[in-house]
């Protein structure tokens, strides 16, 4: 067995096996080593075929380039395996052949690489950076979303020794948290006049009423303003309903490390996904938010990795409001209750949370991007499931036409609320009607049956993979509505605003929540009413505006006199300060004395190589600026900007402080 631990030297321990019938193999030019047609698999010695025809292709990590193969004969032990190994790692087209860990529980198989992400105590990067040249680390790259994290690798042919190295990592007392890569198999939450989930409509002489209320929500919101991020395996840029003018922005392929991040070879998911959240609705299908930008950021990479945590950064640096997340680990069979995968738990990786946090924390200039996630389709606990189950996202399940529970749909805990999807079982409908790659291409090659004869939209689309690009959709309305919204107002207008749905099968609680629904089945027109800004108390802003130098290893301050004596009620810190190296600058509001609350730490050197701080601070983001709730607020407020290293110098450009009376 191997361990690892999230939350650094005190958090959860997780245990893997490692297989005795696994073998993963990477090929010098990344092609298959396993596959139906010989002409098309990488070239190997009549030896390793035939060794090779003694396993099975089990899955394929396509953006790693890696194949997990399994001993066709269950239970023949290791010394198949490693034979196989031995073989294999002496072809000379074979980058490496290496052992398998294997998930206890669901019995699936873990990839585990030789990068590991670490996130250090220390202030100082010269500690940081001698700790690592001693486990002889290569750092890959500094982690911008994080204080003094890195990307790092350990030396070739490490192996499974990299679990030892994360181990003694953490009893180091520099180190806050450390982590092996992990590969898992990652899934998209799908099963296998039309569009119901928007308004009450006819299909095929049936009427159908079980929709979210969405276009009846457009008169006072189509999402104009926002901007949707549908992290996914890449989405049609050229689709019809998406080549409006401005209508993408900022696209990125975070596995490709590209701008361009149209679909591969069968990556038909994130095109359906994105047109269920924003589809312009021109020509043969709207989304939930049609006057919504899009951000596509494909991901095609295995769950766990290091692209994953990038895929937030890049949404929260890029003006995202709104993310949707339609993967996640991979589900049980939602039909075979038996099935041992229902009770894995997969924990959400240190790297990824610390990335959502950034988003979370950072997006919206303090507010908070609102992440979404989807529950899950296999009618298992959706809290056994590290990403949807985290506490600041909003995890989101099914319901299908009827206005009940779809059959796959993941519950407990964590679900938040229902978004009308597929149902699963035979149902009055097929689907969502929504986007598809263009042509033939995607789920519909251009059959009626399918959607329409040109290939352009699916009537299938479904699974809580459906559910959560709707939800994001609802979202993107409520900001456009009242984009002052904080990312847990957003939340806290979700509850408020859902319909509950199934009374007697919905088992709700006395705080009327259901492990099936959440709060109910959202309706976007009760969300966006909701919005409205509320009639505010007066604002005032005091503003100073200087250029102030920051000067290498010294401290730097602006300040701002106050004569008002009037009890606050709220206050906001807004701040614009010009350096090229934020990692160097320990910011810090100094109140007037008398108010009797201490020095607040606005930023502590968080950001490294990140150019300027321009953002704004509130109870949210700051929960310590609540101390000021009930005092006079007259005195001088300073901020004091330190500069802790040498190389990048900049300015204070201004500080700007409202306060509601």
């Amino acid at each position: 067995m191997v361990q690892l631990r999230y939350g650094g030297q005190n958090g959860q321990q997780y245990e893997f096996a490692i297989s005795n019938e696994h073998v993963v193999v990477r090929t010098e030019s990344r092609s298959t080593i396993v596959g139906a047609r010989s002409f098309e698999v990488a070239p190997v010695s009549p030896i390793a075929r035939s060794i090779l025809n003694q396993f099975e292709l089990k899955t394929r990590f396509r953006q790693a380039g890696v194949e997990i193969l399994q001993a066709k004969v269950p239970n023949q032990g290791v010394a198949l395996r490693d034979r196989a190994r031995e073989i294999l790692n002496n072809e000379s087209e074979v980058q490496f052949a290496g052992r398998v860990l294997i998930d206890p529980v669901s019995q699936q198989p873990v990839v585990y690489t030789e990068n590991l992400f670490v996130k250090f105590d220390s202030e100082e990067s010269s500690v940081c950076q001698e700790v690592l040249r001693r486990y002889n680390l290569t750092i890959k790259r500094q982690l911008e979303y994080a204080r003094n994290a890195y990307f790092v690798s350990a030396p070739a042919n490490t192996g499974i020794a990299v679990f030892d190295i994360a181990e003694r990592l953490l009893n180091e007392e520099s180190v806050e948290l450390c982590h092996p890569e992990l590969a898992r198999e990652s899934r998209q939450r799908q099963v296998f006049p039309q569009q119901w989930h928007l308004k009450q409509t006819t299909i095929n002489g049936k009427t159908i009423n079980a929709h979210a209320n969405v276009e009846a929500a457009w008169k006072l919101s189509n999402g104009t303003g926002t901007i949707i991020a549908i992290i996914d395996d890449g989405v049609d840029l050229d689709h019809e309903e998406f080549r409006s003018s401005g209508k993408i922005v900022a696209p990125r392929d975070v596995t490709r490390k590209t701008n361009n991040p149209r679909p591969g070879n069968d990556n038909n998911h994130g095109t359906s996904c994105a047109g269920v959240a924003c589809a312009n609705g021109n020509f043969g299908a709207s989304g939930v938010a049609p006057g919504a930008k899009l951000m596509p950021i494909r991901l095609a990479s295995a769950l766990g990795s290091q692209d994953e945590a990038d895929a937030f950064v890049w949404a929260a640096q890029n003006g995202a409001d709104v993310i949707s997340c339609s993967w996640g680990p991979a589900d049980g069979t939602w039909f075979e209750p038996d099935d041992p995968a229902h009770k894995q738990k997969v924990p959400l990786p240190d790297s990824t949370r610390l990335a959502m946090d950034f988003a979370i924390n950072k997006g919206r200039n303090g507010k908070g991007c609102v992440i979404l996630f989807a529950a899950g389709n296999g009618n298992e606990s959706v809290d056994n499931d590290g990403y949807a189950s985290y506490q600041k996202v909003i995890a989101v399940a099914a319901c299908n036409d009827y206005g009940t529970r779809s059959a796959y749909s993941d519950f407990g805990q964590a679900v938040w609320c229902a978004f009308p999807s597929n149902n699963g079982d035979i149902s009055q409908t097929t689907g969502i009607w929504t986007t598809d790659r263009s042509g033939v291409l995607g789920y519909n090659s251009g059959n009626r049956n399918l959607g329409e004869a040109l290939g352009n939209y699916t009537n299938e689309f479904g699974g809580t993979s459906s559910s959560c690009p709707g939800a994001a959709g609802v979202a993107a309305l409520i900001l456009a509505r009242n984009p002052n919204l904080r990312w847990d107002e957003v939340r806290d207008i979700f509850k408020r605003s859902c319909d509950r749905i199934d009374q007697a099968g919905g088992k709700y609680d006395a705080n009327g929540r259901s492990p099936f629904y959440g709060y109910g089945r959202i309706n976007a027109l009760k969300a966006v009413e909701l919005a409205k800004p509320p009639q505010t108390s007066p604002i005032s802003r005091f503003q100073a505006v200087q250029d102030v130098p920051i000067n290498d290893l010294q401290t730097s301050t602006l300040s701002v006199a106050i004569a008002n004596t009037t009890l606050l009620k709220s206050i906001k810190i807004n701040v614009d300060i010009e350096h090229t190296y934020i990692g160097d600058l320990i910011v810090t509001l100094l109140p007037p004395v008398q108010t009797g609350i201490l020095p607040i730490n606005l930023h502590d050197r968080q950001g490294g190589a990140t150019d300027n701080i321009k953002t704004t601070y509130d109870e949210v983001n700051t929960p310590k600026l609540a101390a000021f709730k009930g005092k006079s607020p007259q005195g001088t407020w300073t901020l004091e900007v330190a500069d802790k290293a040498e190389g990048d110098t900049g300015k204070i450009r201004s500080l700007t402080i409202e306060m509601g009376f």
